[in-house]
């Protein structure tokens, strides 16, 4: 049975470059038209590429990937499509950035241990580097907050004629809608505005 040969490479996002990876491809002669290349976070395996690449293995096929967060950051998925891709397919899977998952190689019993073993420590790596990536910015987030950076657009000022229109809507002149109405804003608006003045009062 003849043996093809895919490469699949991902970045992140539009604006990062695939080259590191494409060069490691293009020195295992991988051919042009088997190569499937991503751009799109790695959080899940619903990507168009990897899902067509999917339907072409066929059993005994070879997929070079550089490293195990190409093929995805989260731990059980990683650990579900390999899985597929190497009991359900058939296929061999080579990361090159690591040796040892080259399912080329040790198809005895150890072998299949210690690539198990170090499939599963790496994916729990790319996983938990993604969690403290995510950890990492809501710790910035908060500790810009408590220095007072203000996050997302600026409010809106408040008309002129607010606090007028606001005392007149305490002393029961005007309803709620009303107020609202004469500050050309929707009556949530004009409400939260409404408390949001009388705390700072």
């Amino acid at each position: 049975m003849s043996r093809n040969t895919y490469g699949y490479v991902r970045v992140s996002s539009t604006d990062q470059n695939e080259d590191r990876q494409l060069i490691a491809m293009r020195e295992r002669a991988v051919p042009e038209q088997n190569l499937f290349i991503e751009k799109q976070s790695g959080k899940n395996f619903e990507r168009p590429h990897y899902r067509r690449l999917l339907r072409k293995l066929k059993k005994g096929d070879l997929l070079y990937i550089k490293s195990i967060d190409r093929l995805g950051r989260n731990y059980g998925e990683i650990l579900d499509q390999w899985r597929i891709l190497t009991k359900e397919k058939g296929i061999d899977i080579v990361v090159l950035d690591m040796p040892l998952l080259d399912t080329r190689r040790g198809r005895d019993l150890m072998g299949t241990f210690l690539s198990d073993i170090v499939l599963q420590v790496l994916s729990f790596v790319a996983e938990s580097e993604r969690t403290n990536i995510r950890q990492r910015q809501a710790e910035g987030i908060a500790a810009a907050k408590a220095r007072g950076v203000r996050f997302g657009r600026p409010p809106k000022p408040v008309p002129d004629n607010f606090h007028q229109v606001h005392q007149d809507w305490r002393d029961k002149k005007i309803t709620l809608q009303q107020a609202a109405n004469a500050c050309a804003m929707p009556v949530g608006t004009f409400y939260s505005k409404a408390v949001q003045f009388e705390k700072s009062s």
